[in-house]
């Protein structure tokens, strides 16, 4: 199948940036791959409850207070991420750095996958886009749970750029990309936000895979902010 999701003064990443890698021989697009051998049904006994009130109120407690936070504004609310740089700090840098300067303003969710994930930051909107450098992987033994942030990328390991995704749930599906994907946040406010988006009507896209949302969802602003979704000057 082919693959494809505090305070920023002054943050550049370069070519020659720590955690940054050459561009990889494999310059497919980087989406997030869905495991054949994986059922695509979610094993009952770890189903997330999804019902709008038990969504509003659910919250991951914040991992570090000295992390950074990005906000994510779409038509349908915004959603608070904590980024997790004492984990992956360079995955965690290049997502501020892009957010602080406007690289995902008005920028698509082109792939959606019920109970799997929603991904985004393709400047492209097509999965094969990029931001001009490359990430090498920062994996970790997080798991990839309901509101995981995580970078998404080709077969090459350290082919992440600009795309993310978050997950829509614990399940034997996105089970499966632990330890193949860097995690480097996690959503802390607006799970109800995601979960509306991940409930989207999808059609078949260029491949294929009924992923691609019948209308565009817009990243409408990525922008620095303290915990509670408050804008940082």
């Amino acid at each position: 199948m082919r693959l494809t999701a505090i305070m920023v003064c002054a943050l550049t990443l370069t070519m020659a940036a720590a955690g940054c890698s050459k561009e990889p021989a494999n310059k497919k697009g980087q989406d997030v791959e869905k495991k054949t051998d994986t059922s695509a049904e979610v094993d009952p006994a770890m189903k997330e409850d999804t019902t709008s009130d038990t969504l509003t109120s659910k919250g991951f407690p914040i991992r570090d207070a000295n992390n950074p936070f990005v906000t994510i504004s779409t038509d349908f609310g915004d959603m608070t991420l904590e980024l997790y740089k004492d984990v992956a700090p360079a995955h965690a840098d290049s997502f501020a750095a892009r957010s602080a300067e406007g690289f995902y303003d008005g920028t698509i969710f082109h792939r959606i996958i019920k109970h799997f994930m929603v991904q985004g930051g393709d400047p492209t909107g097509t999965g094969t886009g990029n931001a001009g450098y490359y990430l090498n992987a920062e994996f970790s033994g997080l798991p990839h749970q309901d509101g995981t942030l995580s970078m998404a990328r080709s077969r090459n390991p350290n082919s992440a750029s600009c795309q993310f995704f978050v997950c829509l749930g614990r399940n034997r599906t996105t089970q499966s990309l632990d330890g193949q994907y860097t995690v480097f946040g996690q959503l802390i406010k607006g799970m109800d936000v995601l979960h509306t988006i991940g409930d989207l009507e999808v059609v078949a896209n260029a491949q294929g895979e009924n992923s691609k949302p019948a209308e565009d969802v817009y990243l409408r602003k990525a922008f620095m902010s303290d915990a509670e979704g408050n804008p940082i000057k």
